[in-house]
Formats: C-alpha cells, structure tokens, sequence
C-alpha cells in the first residue's frame, strides 16, 4: 500500500465570528465564535468602543490553509478589528492559502478594519476576499497592507500567487469593487511602473462616510510632498467613499505614511495598541 496515497498533508483551518451590540451606552459582545485556529481577543478599552484582536494560532499560512473571519457591527456599535501580528504566508509547496472575511455594518455603526500587514515569502499562495455590507448611514475604515518579503531580512518576492478581492455594498448596492492579482513572475510585475514601480509595500485604504468630501483635502495637505500615494474622493449611488493607494520601499516606510493617514480618519485615535508592540 502506497501510504504518501492515502496521507492528506495538515492543513491549518480556522472561523471566528464577532458580533457586537450596544448595551448601556458601550459595544459590547452579542456573539463570540471560535474554530480551529482562529482565535478572537477583546482587550479591555477605556472608551464606548470594542477593540477585537484576531489571532491565527497557527503561526503562519501555507498552501491549502483556510481562515474564515466574520463581523457584524450591531446599530450604533463602534468596533475596530485588528490582528495579533502580521500574517505570514509561507512557500506553498501545493495549493492555495484561502481568507475570507465577511463585515456587516448596521445603522449608525462604524468598523475599523486594521489588520496588520501581510507578509509574503518567496513562492506563496494567497487568494483572498473582503465582503462588506453597510447600513444607509454606517461609517466604514478598511486598510490592508502587503510586504514582499521583509527588507531588513533580505528576503524578497521572485514568483507566487497574491490574489486579493473587494466587494464593498451599501444598501445592497456595489459601492466598490477591486481585484488585484500578482501572479507567476511576481518581481518582474512589481518592477512595473504601473504596478508598482519597483516597491515592496504597498496598500490600499477606503473610507465610508459622511464627511468623505471634508476629509479629502485634508489627507492632501497630510500627505503632500510624499511619492507613492494617490487619494481619489468618489461617488456613487448617492453614496462617498475615499480611495487611497500606497506603494512604498519597505513596510518601515509604508507605515510612516499609513498611521498618520490612519489616525485622521478614526479622529486623531491611535493605530490599535498591537501595532506597535
């Protein structure tokens, strides 16, 4: 008997789900579920707000891994959502890394998504989706970063697969969609100008919100004089949303541009504690 046949590699799989209420004036848990590797902490705050760390017990991601995240903001619930550290997605020797994370926002509620940057190795595998469904007036910050190997390591990105998807609904109604896809040749595609000119960090931020055609020509005077970063004010269906790309040679440089910017728009808030632990 061939037993390599009959030997499924361990794979890493993981769900957690978050569901947040307001009781006596805070956002505190209505629902806390947790599977596999996915684990979800909640530290202690000293606002009206709930701050959910998210961890991968793991350690890391490799092909055929799969990590599920939901959130869903109760009406007038604030909640940021963070992660432990930066997901690490490792050479994939078969397979793809698959996450998908699902965000609900009710009416008058607001979510913060801020996970900390994902590092990919040399030869990794990642497709990935963010499913976002906004209430008519609900308030809406998603960052996500990416770094080609980690520069101070001497690693760097050759080839693999990073694939990342976005679907942002207001009502119901697409409000954003993005596909970003580096695969096969991926050092020759980041060397683009196009792409991104040779950096090797690089994220996208969106902003929904009331205030979105206020808040752009501030974000022009903050990020005035830095390259690697375009800021757009768009709308669509009667709704604003801010879009803003950035492209940087490290991820040290990426985030010297990232907190301030991130900071402004959760109302000079800090970044989550966790970022700089």
């Amino acid at each position: 008997m061939n037993t390599a046949a009959i030997i499924a590699p361990q794979r890493a799989w993981g769900k957690g789900r978050l569901v947040a209420k307001a009781a006596r004036g805070q956002s505190r848990i209505a629902e806390l579920y947790q599977e596999g590797c996915a684990k979800i902490r909640l530290p202690k705050t000293f606002d009206t707000s709930m701050e959910a760390v998210l961890i991968n017990s793991s350690g890391g991601l490799t092909g055929g891994d799969r990590l599920i995240w939901e959130v869903a903001a109760g009406a007038g619930t604030d909640v940021t959502v963070t992660t432990q550290a930066c997901e690490k997605i490792y050479k994939a020797s078969a397979d793809t890394v698959e996450v998908t994370t699902r965000i609900e926002v009710a009416a008058g509620a607001r979510v913060d998504w801020l996970p900390q940057e994902t590092i990919l190795f040399d030869r990794a595998s990642l497709s990935r989706s963010l499913e976002v469904d906004l209430a008519a007036d609900a308030t809406f910050l998603a960052v996500e970063a990416v770094l080609l190997g980690r520069k101070a390591m001497g690693e760097a990105v050759s080839a693999g697969l990073f694939r990342d998807r976005w679907r942002i609904r207001a009502q119901g109604q697409l409000l954003h969609a993005d596909n970003v896809c580096l695969e096969g040749d991926v050092a020759n595609l980041a060397a683009r100008p196009a792409v991104l000119g040779g950096a090797a960090a690089f994220a996208t931020l969106i902003y929904v919100g009331a205030d979105c055609e206020v808040q752009l020509p501030r974000l022009l005077s903050l990020l005035d004089g830095e390259g690697g970063v375009g800021v757009s004010h768009l709308q669509v269906r009667g709704r604003d949303k801010l879009l803003a790309r950035f492209a940087a040679p490290d991820g040290f440089a990426l985030r010297k541009i990232l907190v301030p910017v991130i900071s402004h728009l959760r109302m000079q808030k800090t970044v989550p504690k966790v970022w700089v632990l």
